[in-house]
């Protein structure tokens, strides 16, 4: 009866190990499946602000665009930026206060 006992004992002290490493991996993995699920979750956040300031970008893009087709403005652009100006006229540059 000892021997059956201590087998017993034997199998169980190795039936509650093998339970312990299951469990453990198990925890393991479940963590390390949340932070890449956290990570992914702030990187798709940094993401939509980037597509927001992209948008945001186009549209300005969009509206210069649509700007520079009327001659008019494309010729006030070349004087204000890059001091071209017309027959008879003189460009002042007056430094910025800051």
């Amino acid at each position: 009866m000892a021997k059956k006992t201590k087998k017993a004992r034997r199998r169980f002290f190795f039936l509650g190990i093998g339970s312990i490493v299951i469990i453990v991996g198990t925890t393991l993995s479940i963590g390390k499946y949340w932070v890449d699920i956290f990570d992914k979750y702030h990187e798709k956040n940094e993401l939509n602000k980037e597509l927001e300031n992209l948008r945001e970008k186009e549209e300005q893009l969009k509206v210069d665009a649509d700007r520079l087709q009327n001659p008019d403005y494309v010729a006030r652009y070349a004087r204000e930026k890059y001091l071209y100006s017309k027959d008879g006229e003189y460009i002042l540059q007056i430094p910025e206060e800051k």
